[in-house]
């Protein structure tokens, strides 16, 4: 794949999106985007997440978002200095943030019941055909009986409406997950569950939301068949402009795309 041998969700669901664009970041190696105050809020309470949720006896998650949050803002000051963020967004964020840390665990506890967490943050990186791999991290496994149950967070707003959360491309990254998770450990796809956890910055209430998602073959199968397209045009150096796509895209009306 044009000297890579791996492939990722966040890089197909960019195919998707544009494949002139995923040439510009895949291939090209271009990257004008390096964090905002969004990217940074999310990180943090992911971090929050994957250290909770598996030392039990660890104090103060609203305390350790804080930390976090303000270092992943420093490092996008460093990378970009003459970015301005905004500094009211951040203070509602903060507040928002640590209000959200101390719900992370009881909300899985609450959701799932009695569990055995396998993972957090499990790398993929699994072998496909003709020398490729699939490269991703599960945020969350656990275990129910003979039931394991993938989980992938995703940190939001007010929350997700229907048309959202059953995306076809948002929902074929479980579908890789579960596919890939299976392979990597030999488990029967009929005792793999998915979900999404949203943590909700604005929410008034329910801050954390966890919803199953159904992948069944049907769904994993189409996932598959997208990245067997996106591999075949990546390799063929076949990429056309999305002109719908434009409008939210780093790269509009720069010097690498105009």
């Amino acid at each position: 794949m044009s000297g890579r041998n791996y492939v990722s969700y966040s890089e197909i669901k960019t195919w998707e999106e544009c494949s002139y664009k995923h040439n510009l970041i895949y291939v090209n190696d271009i990257r004008l985007f390096s964090g905002n105050e969004f990217t940074a809020f999310g990180k943090a309470i992911h971090a929050v997440s994957e250290k909770f949720l598996v030392d039990k006896t660890a104090a103060n998650p609203a305390s350790y978002f804080e930390n976090r949050f303000v270092e992943e803002l420093q490092e996008i000051r460093k990378k970009t200095p003459d970015v301005e963020l905004d500094r009211e967004l951040i203070r509602t964020m903060r507040e928002n943030g640590q209000i959200l840390a101390e719900l992370v665990v009881p909300s899985v506890t609450e959701y799932f019941g009695d569990h055995e967490i396998i993972s957090v943050e499990e790398e993929l990186h699994v072998k496909m055909p003709a020398d490729k791999h699939f490269k991703g991290y599960i945020d969350l496994v656990l275990k129910i009986g003979d039931t394991y149950h993938i989980m992938d967070w995703k940190t939001c707003g007010w929350g997700w409406n229907a048309r959202r959360k059953s995306d076809r491309i948002t929902t074929y990254q479980l579908a890789y997950y579960k596919h890939f998770f299976c392979q990597k450990h030999g488990i029967d796809p009929k005792k793999v569950k998915t979900y999404f956890g949203l943590l909700k910055r604005t929410a008034k209430k329910n801050h954390v939301e966890i919803f199953e998602v159904s992948c069944g073959e049907q769904k994993i199968e189409k996932a598959l068949n997208l990245m067997e397209k996106v591999l075949y045009n990546v390799d063929n150096n076949i990429n056309i402009k999305n002109r719908l796509s434009c409008g939210r895209c780093e790269f509009y009306k720069t010097k690498h795309c105009r």
